[in-house]
């Protein structure tokens, strides 16, 4: 698009946006009257008076010239000058060089050159050496004529006034809209702040304020909010109920196995109870996401050292690589080390050694999981992150009692931390690396 580049440039916060088209219109509208006002009213206004005083001025430099002596000029048009309310000196003896004008004296300059256009005799002007007079320098037979003219009959009042008075208004008002604006945009704040919350897996107090807008859009988050509980708890109530009915049957399955006599058919039979325990297990820890701890200072390190020191009691491969942070950082720490625990969990089912390290930004956490098994093929790894998925093929899904949930509960725990679980190739360890991103 042609204006695409504008977008670089523009302020990407609704609050920036918002004063933006607040602060356009003030500032063209400042512009436009300046201009407008200041050429066609103050320069036109000027024009016209200081063409008036030159006439005048002429009638009077003409006669002095008539006249024989400078003496005489001077008394012949000292009445005229006296009526007109202008002061002439006759001789000067101290002509400044050149015009003189201040910077902002805007009708100044309209003065000087219709002056000149209109008395070929001026040399200079003065517009400096008082506010109330401007001081005209002629060179004349009789020679060099000051003659001080009040600066009423040649111009306006300057328009700076004007444009004082106008960019103070529109300071004061711009003020006053802002802090409206504010107030404004402080309900889309607390909008965005409790969706966010939920987002992370966590519910802040909130009640629809603001505009009308601005209260139907909270309102339609609070439905929303409220749905994805229900469904939330549905679903937990659902397979919580259906893996404790489970677990009688296979109590009684089980009791009946161990009172049978033992035998290859037997042994068998039990390794299946096991795993079908061991399911309902991970059907269990899946439900219970919805339970977890509250957000609480924690720190990473001291978090994988934990988890170090439990792999090392249960015979586990683990080994901890890298600097380990030492800042806190606000975690659910049960949640965090059960997704931890998945992670590494799986790297030792699948391979021979598993590396933990840690690496802490200002915006996120990353625990990364290494280890030297297999891997998961790039085309399936999205897949692999959905529940009760099982990759026969790339990680040897049949051991054990897997049900396909380890990844799902990390990468839900990442979500509800704001965060995400993002699988790749271990370039140290050949197999899968496993990042736990979290926000914070």
């Amino acid at each position: 698009m042609t204006f695409a580049w504008l977008k670089r440039y523009a302020p990407r916060s609704l609050y920036g946006r918002a004063a933006l088209i607040l602060l356009t219109p003030v500032i063209v509208i400042q512009l436009v009257v300046a201009i407008v006002f200041i050429q066609r009213h103050y320069e036109d206004v000027t024009e016209q008076m200081s063409r008036s005083v030159a006439l005048e001025l002429g009638y009077i430099l003409r006669q002095i010239e008539i006249s024989p002596t400078a003496t005489a000029g001077l008394m012949q048009v000292a009445e005229l000058a006296k009526a007109l309310n202008l002061v002439i000196t006759l001789p000067d003896e101290s002509p400044p060089m050149g015009d003189k004008r201040r910077f902002y004296d805007l009708s100044g300059r309209v003065v000087i050159v219709t002056l000149r256009g209109d008395l070929p005799t001026l040399e200079r002007t003065d517009l400096t050496g008082s506010d109330k007079h401007v001081h005209l320098y002629f060179e004349t037979t009789a020679g060099p004529v000051r003659i001080d003219v009040p600066r009423f009959r040649v111009s306006a009042s300057n328009p700076h006034q004007l444009l004082v008075l106008m960019a103070g208004v529109s300071l004061l008002m711009t003020v006053i809209a802002f802090l409206f604006l504010r107030n404004q945009m402080r309900p889309i704040r607390r909008l965005a702040r409790a969706a966010e919350a939920f987002g992370r897996g966590r519910v802040v107090p909130y009640w629809p304020s603001g505009a009308t807008e601005v209260r139907a859009a909270g309102q339609a988050f609070l439905n929303m909010r409220n749905r994805i509980e229900r469904q939330i708890e549905q679903r937990t109530v659902l397979l919580s109920g259906v893996s404790h009915d489970l677990r009688t049957p296979l109590t009684r399955l089980k009791l009946g196995l161990s009172m049978m006599d033992e035998g290859p058919d037997t042994d068998e039979l039990l390794g299946d109870v096991r795993d079908m325990e061991a399911m309902l297990a991970s059907f269990l820890d899946f439900v219970q996401l919805d339970s977890l701890d509250d957000p609480e200072p924690v720190s990473p390190g001291d978090l994988i050292e934990t988890l170090a020191r439990g792999a090392q009691r249960a015979g586990q491969s683990l080994s901890v690589v890298g600097d380990l942070p030492n800042e806190t950082v606000l975690l659910r720490p049960a949640a965090v080390r059960r997704a931890l625990e998945n992670l590494i969990n799986n790297g030792v089912r699948y391979g021979t050694r598993v590396e933990l390290s840690c690496i802490l930004s200002e915006r996120a956490v990353v625990f990364r999981v290494e280890d030297d098994g297999p891997g998961i093929d790039p085309a399936v790894r999205d897949e692999a992150l959905k529940p009760f998925t099982r990759l026969d093929a790339a990680r040897g899904q049949n051991r054990g009692g897997n049900v396909g949930l380890g990844l799902s509960i990390a990468m839900d725990i990442a979500r509800q931390h704001g965060g995400t679980l993002r699988l790749d190739t271990s370039t140290r360890l050949g197999g899968l690396c496993a990042d736990l991103v979290l926000a914070r």
